[in-house]
């Protein structure tokens, strides 16, 4: 009877591919001019938008804007009103849309 080798030998695929590290977008970095609306809430420096969208989040978690029954909400005070055209309450996902008409490339 003939008997298989049971010697493991190591993994060569696992440790020859590693994930490639994601590149920033340019566009992402470039800094964007806050009009003077969003400048009340973030400030008037030119910030690259991942920088502003910290900046605003920030914001609303020290004010506790977010609602709290659905955190996706975020509820506006009379700062953020202004940023989204008078909206009240708007998704998290409604606010980059509304924050970008207030910023120039």
């Amino acid at each position: 009877m003939a008997t298989k080798s049971t010697s493991k030998k190591p993994a060569a695929k696992a440790a020859a591919k590693k994930p490639a590290k994601r590149k920033a977008n340019p566009a992402l970095m470039k800094p964007v001019q806050p009009d003077d609306v969003l400048a009340a809430v973030v400030g008037s420096a030119p910030l690259a938008r991942g920088p502003l969208t910290k900046k605003i989040w920030d914001y609303i978690k020290k004010n506790g804007l977010q609602d709290q029954k659905n955190k996706r909400n975020i509820n506006a005070d009379a700062k953020l009103k202004a940023v989204f055209n008078g909206k009240a309450t708007v998704t998290m996902f409604e606010m980059t849309k509304l924050v970008n008409k207030h910023i120039k490339a």
